[in-house]
């Protein structure tokens, strides 16, 4: 019997995780966040946390702590240390990489909120067709990567996705382990594309 074996043998069932409460960062200023959050993306502050000491670790750092809440109850979260200073991006990871995307319903209201962020001098790419989704991006106050992002009618696509996602990983990682293009042989997103307007044309 393999270790993997023996702890699917012995170890209880996972308990189900059900969903985002938040995801935090540091911020450079709490009203300049909140301004961009509440103001412009219209999500409510709900929930204002300050502190002398880190409740985890019991070090000393005074901080506010800032909840914005989406439509689900779920919430992007801030903490301003107090000093003006904010999160460095990694100089080895491309700034399209880390990036958080939230979920608009509707291309409609998509189209009305990035005319409102262009409105408000916030520069926007997109909208960018991701096959299954449509998207637009754009940077807060602190230099985090945001994106706004539609649901597509892409059920088959998604279910087929969701069939061979283990199998595209295994590729991809048998590909690096060789010192191959990682994904070379996936799907571009011309072909992606191109199946998009298969899918509608049928």
């Amino acid at each position: 019997m393999t270790l993997n074996q023996s702890l699917a043998s012995t170890t209880a069932p996972c308990p189900p995780i059900h969903g985002l409460h938040h995801f935090a960062w540091r911020c450079r200023d709490a009203e300049e966040t909140r301004r961009f959050y509440e103001d412009i993306l219209g999500l409510p502050l709900v929930h204002v946390v300050k502190e002398e000491r880190v409740p985890s670790t019991g070090e000393h750092c005074p901080f506010v702590h800032l909840f914005f809440e989406f439509a689900d109850h779920s919430h992007i979260a801030f903490f301003d240390l107090g000093d003006n200073g904010q999160s460095q991006p990694d100089p080895a990871t491309p700034r399209w990489v880390n990036h958080f995307a939230m979920e608009i319903h509707g291309e409609a209201e998509l189209e009305r909120m990035r005319r409102r962020l262009l409105d408000h001098g916030i520069e926007v790419v997109g909208p960018t067709d991701h096959h299954f989704i449509r998207s637009i991006y754009f940077f807060d106050p602190n230099g985090i990567r945001l994106e706004l992002t539609v649901r597509l009618p892409m059920d088959d696509y998604v279910a087929r996705k969701r069939c061979t996602a283990h199998e595209e990983l295994a590729a991809w990682t048998r590909d690096k382990a060789a010192g191959l293009m990682p994904g070379a042989t996936g799907t571009s997103s011309q072909e992606r594309r191109a199946e998009h307007r298969q899918h509608h044309a049928d």
